[in-house]
């Protein structure tokens, strides 16, 4: 495995289509060929590709994109969130980020979207709010009113075994609950 499989398959035409639209089928497919490489990175043992900017591209892709589909309604789905917005930090201080395309930026900025905490939230916002990003900073905005508003994302309290609120329950049932 090298990061270059990762961003190869990630980036690929025919992956772009179920970035934000998966199916059980394509999350069966990236459990079967993917979880090794995810539990290997929790594992952090493939630190030395946190030295450059693709290599810090693929590990924020495994650590906080790939749980998305492998582990799709279990709290595993977050298990390595802390880890990808580690990576992420370190390679937007060392400036990686400024040698990735737009499209991997976001990828790399994505883990701070993903955070529950109003600090993280604040840096998501900064981050996609840049020429050529206006579509993701739309959600960014999104994702920050909602941990503003909750103090995090309610459409994962029952995945993770926490009580809702009333007023968490009513925004879920609502036109503009967010589901994930």
């Amino acid at each position: 495995m090298s990061p270059d499989t990762i961003i190869d398959f990630w980036f690929s035409e025919s992956a772009k289509d179920y970035w934000f639209n998966s199916t059980p089928e394509l999350d069966a497919q990236l459990r079967d060929r993917f979880i090794d490489t995810w539990l290997a990175a929790a594992e952090e043992k493939f630190t030395t590709w946190e030295e450059s900017p693709q290599g810090a591209l693929a590990l924020a892709i495994i650590l906080d994109q790939l749980p998305l589909n492998i582990f799709r309604g279990k709290p595993l789905t977050y298990a390595t969130e802390a880890q990808a917005r580690n990576i992420s930090r370190v390679a937007i201080e060392k400036g990686f980020d400024k040698e990735l395309t737009d499209e991997q930026k976001c990828f790399i900025y994505m883990p701070f979207m993903h955070s529950e905490d109003m600090a993280d939230q604040k840096r998501s916002v900064e981050l996609f709010d840049q020429p050529g990003l206006e579509e993701s900073l739309r959600f960014a905005k999104h994702h920050h009113d909602i941990v503003q508003r909750f103090g995090r994302f309610p459409h994962r309290n029952e995945i993770l075994g926490r009580h809702s609120t009333q007023d968490e329950m009513d925004y879920l049932a609502s036109p503009e609950g967010f589901h994930g």
